[in-house]
């Protein structure tokens, strides 16, 4: 039976574990890019769509992609058609989606909030859209009701480190879960990109540091991981997409700071020179703090320039990338090891090739802490079920598995916490699945503490929160 109790969880134990264990676990979603000025509004949603589909100032790339695909028109996906439209062709596009996460996500999100069973199609949209709004508009369905349900315990969000963080301060007054900021450096890293001078100037103004050397932007972003601290945050995250390594000397770092902010043009070398040097920089600032690291790698972002263009950043026009990783990384933690400035580590790849390489790479600088560098959880077009057994059982292969932080929702929707029990459940189906080789003893107490340590204990513990 469809999304019935026992789904995914194919063998007596992998019940046991889902239900007995996995099932009320609290919920730490440690990378996420929910606003936290709707989080702290606090409103609702007006209709089914908007939370679904997007609204003025987000939206939900992964569902835009498919629709694209179903050759729905942008009107009916990012434009200006009518909302029951909108909705209405989703519907469509989901009709053939089956085996797609996103259809078994949609129709969770649908039983979970909602508690409605009905199979998406066209024929029971307008069923669902009314039903579904009729309860969006009920306080029990506003943005922080909607976080308040799923038993979320910690929500930390995306911020530059130029923002006030006003929105944080003011949300510490939410008891039933945290909202944390987490520091994403990458306008600062990215000197190459159109807008950078701007930018350092205002992170210097940020800062309280007038920034003409590169000794400055290191004081600034230094100033604000110790703001972003006392405000709560542990952790930074980093869209670092491709990996380069190349040496600086200081004064050629200056040199580039300089030509960069007067509006020159910079060679390939002094790119890579100016963004290892800094990342370095970042990576003692953060090992001082104890902080975690994230780092997102081998997204090829923006390939469509049209849709680029009409749409921005984080619209659909994204996919895997392929370049070489390896060395450049073992350059870089080299460097720091030897520094003793590695910080707590978490590395995603978009590229599912990358797990080997990235595992064994970070085992060769463990030390000190209970899984300080671990393999990110299988992110963004591996949010599949294959795609997640994949990093789940590469972590186990080749490191130690019950010391993982587990899943993250990577999301801009409000009701995208089922994407957690989908997780859980492939977690407990694969556990089983040992159970029945005889790999992993049948012993509940065991396995059971396992799961309940991947899905909240060991997140809550190595972040601490």
């Amino acid at each position: 039976m469809f999304l019935n109790d026992d789904f995914l969880l194919t063998t007596p134990m992998a019940r046991k574990l889902f239900h007995n264990h996995a099932k009320n676990m609290p919920i730490v979603d440690y990378h996420c890019h929910l606003s936290p000025q709707e989080i702290l509004e606090d409103g609702n949603f007006a209709t089914i769509t908007e939370a679904w589909l997007g609204g003025n100032n987000y939206g939900d790339h992964y569902k835009w992609r498919l629709m694209r695909t179903n050759g729905v028109p942008e009107s009916l996906i990012t434009g200006d058609g009518a909302d029951f439209d909108k909705f209405y062709a989703w519907a469509g596009t989901l009709e053939k989606a089956l085996g797609n996460p996103l259809y078994v996500w949609a129709h969770l999100e649908l039983k979970r909030f909602f508690g409605i069973d009905t199979v998406i199609s066209r024929a029971t949209a307008r069923e669902i859209y009314d039903a579904a709004n009729l309860l969006l508009a009920t306080p029990a369905f506003s943005r922080r009701s909607l976080i308040r349900g799923m038993n979320v315990k910690v929500v930390v969000t995306t911020d530059d480190p130029a923002d006030d963080l006003h929105v944080h301060e003011v949300l510490k007054a939410e008891s039933a879960f945290k909202v944390l900021p987490a520091f994403r450096p990458d306008k600062s890293l990215n000197i190459d990109q159109a807008g950078y001078a701007a930018y350092i100037a205002t992170l210097g103004t940020a800062a309280g540091v007038s920034i003409t050397a590169f000794a400055d932007i290191v004081e600034a972003l230094t100033q604000r991981v110790d703001f972003f601290h006392t405000m709560g945050g542990r952790l930074s995250d980093h869209a670092l997409d491709i990996v380069v390594y190349e040496e600086a000397t200081p004064a050629e770092l200056d040199t580039i700071v300089t030509t960069a902010l007067s509006g020159g043009t910079l060679t390939a070398t002094e790119i890579a020179q100016y963004r290892t040097a800094l990342l370095k920089a970042l990576m003692r600032i953060y090992s001082a703090k104890d902080w975690t690291m994230q780092h997102h790698i081998h997204a090829m972002r923006n390939i469509n320039d049209p849709g680029f263009a009409r749409m921005g950043a984080d619209t659909g026009y994204d996919a895997i990338n392929d370049r070489n990783i390896a060395e450049p990384l073992a350059k870089l933690f080299n460097a720091m090891e030897s520094e003793d400035a590695v910080p707590r580590t978490i590395i995603f790849s978009l590229n599912p090739n990358d797990y080997l390489p990235l595992i064994t790479l970070m085992a060769s600088y463990q030390k000190d802490v209970v899984q300080k560098l671990q393999l990110g959880n299988a992110w963004w077009h591996n949010d599949t079920r294959n795609g997640m057994r994949l990093q789940l059982s590469t972590f186990a292969e080749e490191s130690l598995l019950s010391n993982f932080v587990g899943m993250l929702t990577d999301s801009r929707s409000f009701l995208s916490y089922p994407r957690h029990e989908y997780f859980r459940r492939i977690l407990c189906e694969l556990i089983g699945e040992w159970v029945e080789l005889g790999e992993v003893p049948d012993d509940e107490a065991i396995l059971g503490q396992m799961v309940e340590d991947i899905s909240y204990n060991n997140a809550n513990t190595y972040f601490g929160f």
